[in-house]
């Protein structure tokens, strides 16, 4: 039977000069709450003696092979017995003898317990780079919040607690430091009940630069956000630029426009193709991220994306498909039959370039649509659950 309420978990990279006080902390915080506990010390290969100093504290380490910020929690994590995971950095850059609220809250329900070092939080003199403080924290978590609905003040911080069935479904997967990200805005994407507790970050007692790697990890951060909310990285930028190349399409599709000196003709006409395709392209792609993260990433659809799923299936989008390549080619053909009586001689621009530009875009939406259709087809099967 399981009898562990709590376990801390710390990831661990030659740690041993500010281990030691981690992990006394967090004892400390044990034996005044008197928890059921465990400290686990998850450690990434460390090579300075981390690993005995943790066994000496009273921890239990586990050996992650796999390299990784992301990597080293997930295995401790997987490795724990507590019911409840409260995890920290092992700089002492947050004082795990105050987790009792963290605590406090899981037990009332809340299944991720966020710290936060804005607001009522407090940050330590030297404690975080300026770049970080007002510009890299702030505007990753207000993207996490605009792109997710997340209600998280401070995306990044370190110290945070929650459910160890809750984690299961959440499924973080990344190997590095976006594993922090991954993790609230998954947590949001299933509903999770969410809470914040002001913490106080102090400065890093360690005397070695930080394996942090500010441009680097910000960006990866920010690709993950990028990558699982294609809603606001292609669909709404596409879809942008497919209708502003449809509405120049239909001023100029079929006559010149002149507004006052200038006139939008036939290269006006081409370059509305060029946005409708490209935005569609743009479109297509989204939805096909937005399939391989349902699939994937944050697992089954909603309501609402179930029902899309059934209204647009295969046969009705190959329908669609096929009924614009047909539309243009029969443009095609018309020109094909001209060229055909005039002998294969000479045709005039003005007269014929209108219909040749139209019915090649539509052919390549067409072909677009059935090519996208089977690839969102076999998404939708593996989502299924079938080969």
């Amino acid at each position: 039977m399981n009898t562990v309420e709590v376990s801390f978990v710390l990831p661990c990279l030659n740690e041993a000069e500010t281990l030691e006080g981690c992990l006394r902390a967090a004892l400390r915080c044990i034996e005044e709450n008197r928890l059921t506990a465990e400290v686990i010390v998850a450690d990434n290969g460390s090579s300075d003696g981390s690993q005995e100093l943790a066994r000496h504290c009273g921890a239990r380490v586990v050996e992650v092979s796999e390299k990784g910020y992301g990597s080293a929690l997930r295995g401790g994590i997987d490795a724990a017995r507590g019911r409840f995971i409260v995890m920290a950095d092992s700089d002492q850059s947050y004082d795990l003898g105050a987790a009792m609220p963290f605590i406090e809250k899981l037990r009332a329900g809340v299944e991720l317990v966020m710290g936060t070092r804005f607001g009522k939080g407090r940050i330590m003199p030297g404690a975080m780079p300026l770049k970080h403080r007002y510009f890299g924290n702030p505007v990753l978590s207000w993207i996490g919040r605009t792109f997710f609905s997340c209600p998280v003040r401070d995306f990044h911080c370190g110290l945070r607690a929650f459910r160890k069935d809750a984690y299961a479904r959440w499924d973080p997967r990344s190997t590095g430091m976006e594993f922090a990200t991954e993790m609230v805005i998954k947590a949001t994407l299933r509903g999770a009940r969410i809470a914040e507790v002001p913490v106080t970050l102090y400065k890093d007692a360690r005397n070695r630069p930080p394996h942090l790697r500010s441009w680097r990890d910000g960006w990866r951060h920010l690709r993950f956000m990028f990558c699982l909310s294609p809603r606001w990285t292609l669909l709404l930028p596409g879809a942008a630029v497919f209708v502003a190349g449809a509405v120049l399409g239909l001023l100029v599709g079929f006559a010149p426009l002149r507004i006052g000196t200038v006139t939008l003709d036939l290269h006006a006409l081409v370059a509305a193709s060029l946005m409708m395709i490209v935005g569609y392209q743009w479109v297509t792609a989204a939805v096909a991220m937005r399939i391989f993260a349902l699939t994937s990433e944050i697992g089954p659809p909603s309501p609402t994306h179930a029902r899309l799923f059934r209204v647009f299936t295969l046969e009705r989008a190959l329908i669609v498909g096929n009924l614009m390549l047909l539309a243009g080619l029969a443009m095609l053909g018309r020109i094909v039959v001209r060229w055909f009586a005039s002998g294969f001689g000479a045709l005039d621009a003005n007269a014929t370039m209108r219909p040749v530009i139209l019915g090649a875009t539509l052919a390549a939406l067409g072909v677009q649509t059935v090519l996208m259709s089977f690839v969102y087809s076999m998404m939708g099967r593996l989502r299924d659950g079938r080969p």
